[in-house]
């Protein structure tokens, strides 16, 4: 799954990320006459004027959940986009990932200074790859050098490619071996580079230690257990369950088509999950407070190293920090599949959270419009 790409690099890179909420505050309707520029409707219109089909959006604060939509869910009937919608989140998988594997660190069944080559021997080596110099941390963190497998797969580079291919079903193991036939970036722990393949891996450690899929893992840890009842893991199965967002692209070289259906094996570990707004807000403040990690394995997955892909942003572990313009900032992640963006941060003490998911590939501005909502929603005292 493509990263949060602010400068939009080209939708060949797949990034670079509930249960119903009472009081649910609604905001005004898109495009209505009352809506003031800075409020939450405001700034979900401004981004769907970038060139996006459909946006929903969430912030959440002292002052309560709020939502705001604008544009269609599908256009070919012209359903407008809902509150409730739900949206592959692509690359915002990484954290519920990380989240697994840190949970199983703190029951002391394997370190983050273990190697990869001691969880899965074999399966990372030549063109200069070994995975006996490459850490659990490493892989997180993308700091390993592994080549990221989604660059050579054609149903992101094309809608040629896209339609030949997007039902097929990949393995792990098929995965990673794409990105084997490469060598690395650089060496191990001496540079950092988006790497899709880092988090594949990490999902196959996590079958290793627990003896059970890391789909099931994330389903007995982290959905169950908050209520997430509209987020899936879905596998092979191609299609979104319940209320969603239909997702287009043009692949950068003409008109959009329908790109929802898609075999989401292709992102595994790195990029499988679906969710809504709502679930992804309870999601992530949960893990800000404290409510999936000890503060020791929490402290892990927020101490950052800087990752050059826009001034001032680093990673942790399956985590964005971002600066925030009132200062401090806010941890996170994005999403970036075929006809889908999401980007969503919560604040260090999870008292704040906002999430944006759009659909289409959006124009000149988008990035931008989005980080404004994201900025203005953080850094006031409760969502507009």
């Amino acid at each position: 799954m493509r990263t949060r790409n602010p400068r939009r690099r080209g939708a060949a890179v797949l990034v670079a990320a509930l249960a119903a909420l009472a009081a649910l505050t609604c905001a005004p309707a898109a495009g209505a006459a009352t809506v003031e520029p800075g409020s939450l409707q405001g700034e979900v219109n401004a981004i769907r004027a970038t060139g996006y089909d459909g946006v929903v959006a969430e912030a959440t604060g002292p002052g309560g959940h709020h939502y705001a939509t604008a544009g269609q869910a599908d256009t070919a009937t012209g359903a407008p986009a809902r509150p409730d919608d739900a949206f592959r989140i692509a690359s915002a998988t990484k954290s519920f990932t990380a989240t697994v594997l840190l949970q199983l660190v703190g029951e002391g069944r394997l370190s983050l200074d273990d190697t990869v080559e001691h969880w899965l021997p074999g399966v990372v080596s030549g063109n200069g790859n070994d995975g006996s110099r490459i850490t659990v941390r490493q892989l997180l963190q993308h700091t390993s050098g592994i080549y990221n497998y989604t660059d050579d797969l054609p149903q992101f580079s094309s809608e040629a490619g896209f339609l030949a291919n997007r039902f097929t079903t990949y393995t792990p193991a098929q995965l990673v071996a794409v990105a084997m036939r490469h060598a690395p970036a650089f060496a191990p722990g001496t540079g950092w580079k988006y790497s899709n393949t880092n988090y594949i891996l990490a999902g196959m450690i996590i079958d290793r230690v627990t003896r059970h899929s890391w789909q099931d893992e994330v389903r007995t840890r982290i959905i169950q257990p908050l209520g997430l009842r509209h987020t899936d893991i879905p596998g092979t199965d191609p299609f979104i369950t319940g209320p969603y967002l239909h997702g287009y692209s043009g692949f950068g070289t003409g008109p959009t088509i329908d790109v929802t259906a898609f075999n989401p094996t292709a992102g595994d570990a790195a990029a499988e999950i679906t969710s809504t707004t709502a679930d992804l807000t309870r999601f992530y403040t949960a893990l800000m407070r404290g409510r999936l990690l000890a503060p020791a394995q929490l402290a892990e997955m927020e101490t950052t190293v800087p990752a050059p892909i826009w001034p001032g942003a680093r990673y942790g572990l399956g985590l964005w920090w971002v600066p925030l313009s009132c200062g401090g900032g806010y941890y996170g992640h994005s999403g970036g599949a075929p006809g889908y963006n999401t980007l969503v941060g919560a604040t260090p003490d999870g008292r704040r959270a906002a999430v944006v998911a759009s659909t289409g590939d959006g124009g000149a501005g988008s990035q931008a419009a989005v980080d404004t909502l994201l900025d203005r929603q953080l850094c006031q005292a409760g969502p507009a």
